[in-house]
């Protein structure tokens, strides 16, 4: 009799969490800033990525390469997207561009949209973003700071925010 009351409940419990995976009431915004960039050319206004800022783009695609995300979104910049490109590429999806001068809406439109999402920006913008979406005051980080990953867990109206600091070190003489 105590099998079968665990096996229902087991049962129960697992259409419970199809439900709130079919409703989103629990959804996940993985937030970066670029990654290293090339300040070496005549590009400075839009600088490619280094070749270090290519494997850190691949090695953000391995981090999140368990994760289904919906929806990819970049800045229109050439390091954003191509930080954006590799994770994009191997979960089939197309890099959605937002604006970054208008985060408070954007903000708005990740909550409503109620999706998994890679969110590439910079550094005077992902850090400031990740406070919109959990109500706490975060500002711009260090031009130097790569390695960080957000990631914001959704539940209803309850918001949590983890900060993870990717193992990848890069040796490339060049930012």
């Amino acid at each position: 009799m105590t099998k079968k009351i665990i096996f229902l409940a087991l049962i129960i419990l697992s259409l419970q969490s199809c439900k709130t995976v079919k409703n989103k009431e629990v959804f996940t915004i993985y937030l970066v800033r670029h990654a290293e960039k090339n300040l070496s050319t005549d590009e400075f206004g839009d600088p490619d990525l280094t070749s270090c800022g290519r494997h850190r783009s691949e090695q953000l695609r391995n981090f999140l390469s368990d994760v289904k995300l919906d929806a990819v979104y970049s800045t229109d910049y050439i390091r954003t997207k191509k930080t954006a490109q590799p994770t994009a590429s191997s979960q089939g999806l197309k890099i959605q561009e937002y604006k970054d001068n208008d985060l408070v809406t954007f903000s708005k439109t990740l909550i409503d949209a109620k999706q998994d999402v890679l969110v590439v920006g910079h550094s005077n913008t992902t850090g400031v973003l990740a406070g919109l979406l959990t109500g706490k005051e975060m500002g711009a980080f260090d031009l130097d700071i790569y390695d960080r990953i957000y990631q914001v867990i959704v539940y209803k109206k309850k918001r949590r925010l983890q900060i993870f600091h990717s193992a990848f070190e890069c040796k490339d003489s060049i930012f």
